[in-house]
């Protein structure tokens, strides 16, 4: 059997019990009616659940082609990436946080010259910052860059 359309399978499965539990939740709170908010996400988790069966059976006879060599650098600067940003949005703002996103995805794309793209992401995020906060008056995380510009 294809171990990771296995654990793909159960992936599927544990999202649709963990939607099945939200629903059940979900319909205490409005049962006036057949429709209500927990239509669409019960719909979706037994969708899920035919997903999964389907997942396994297919992985248990092995019909999946064959896949390609997976490269994990690039994920790896992505994801870290992602994270740097949850750390630095609070304390360093979203300009620097999210630069230092742009820096990482664009390394995780293949240019890894980050002396070039972290000011380059920098300057971009600033703009896209001020528009949104100045312009749409939309409130985002302002660090001491933005504080330059309050």
């Amino acid at each position: 059997p294809d171990r990771a359309a296995l654990f793909i399978a159960v992936f599927l499965a544990v999202i649709a019990a963990i939607m099945f539990w939200d629903v059940s939740r979900l319909s205490a709170v409005a049962n006036y009616s057949r429709l209500g908010p927990a239509t669409v996400p019960f719909f979706i988790a037994c969708v899920l659940v035919v997903l999964a069966i389907w997942t396994a059976l297919e992985a248990r006879r092995g019909d999946f082609p064959e896949r390609e060599h997976q490269d994990v650098g690039p994920v790896v600067w992505i994801v870290g990436g992602l994270v740097a940003q949850l750390l630095l949005l609070t304390t360093a703002g979203f300009s620097i946080a999210t630069g230092i996103l742009f820096a990482a995805a664009a390394a995780g794309f293949g240019r890894r010259k980050l002396w070039i793209t972290i000011p380059v992401g920098i300057v971009l995020c600033l703009g896209i910052w001020l528009i949104f906060a100045g312009l749409l008056q939309l409130s985002l995380p302002a660090g001491p860059l933005e504080h330059l510009f309050l």
